[in-house]
């Protein structure tokens, strides 16, 4: 599956850079998102509840960032099982563009998923994957603003 897009963001590409290499942050953003932590300073460690059609699974994995070139662009790529549930891995391009006081974000995400899951169907995987980016692009735009609540809280 690849998916390709951009966001407006209400804030500088400073702020933008640093909410998405924050794993506070991040884990506030991430739908489902259990626990994210550093684990050398370009690799994280990640834990994922997500719920596709009638498939809930807990994915656990590594984030890998390369191709670092701050606070400009990185590729940010991971991997995690769910048991029973497969695998989901894959990656993506991000960059940040200047636009006045606003940061235009792109990306060019590519995934594959396999196991149960795979068995749900493009369709429904696609318009998941959607759904998913749109909550985290939202969440990440009013962390970089300052607006999003305390990860404690948020869910």
């Amino acid at each position: 599956m690849d998916m390709t897009g951009e966001e407006r963001i209400a804030a500088s590409r400073d702020a933008v850079w640093k909410a998405l290499n924050d794993p506070e942050i991040l884990k506030a953003c991430i739908p489902g998102c259990e626990s994210l932590e550093w684990v050398s300073g370009t690799e994280l460690d990640a834990t994922v509840g997500v719920k596709l059609g009638p498939v809930k699974a807990r994915f656990s994995g590594k984030v890998t960032l390369s191709n670092l070139n701050p606070p400009v662009s990185y590729t940010i790529s991971g991997e995690g099982k769910g048991g029973i549930a497969g695998f989901a891995k894959g990656g993506a391009d991000v960059a940040l563009i200047e636009d006045g006081e606003e940061t235009v974000l792109t990306y060019v995400v590519n995934a594959d998923v396999g196991g149960k899951i795979a068995q749900l169907g493009s369709r429904l995987i696609a318009s998941s994957a959607k759904k998913l980016a749109s909550q985290f692009f939202e969440n990440l735009s009013a962390a970089a603003s300052g607006q999003l609540p305390d990860p404690q809280v948020s869910s």
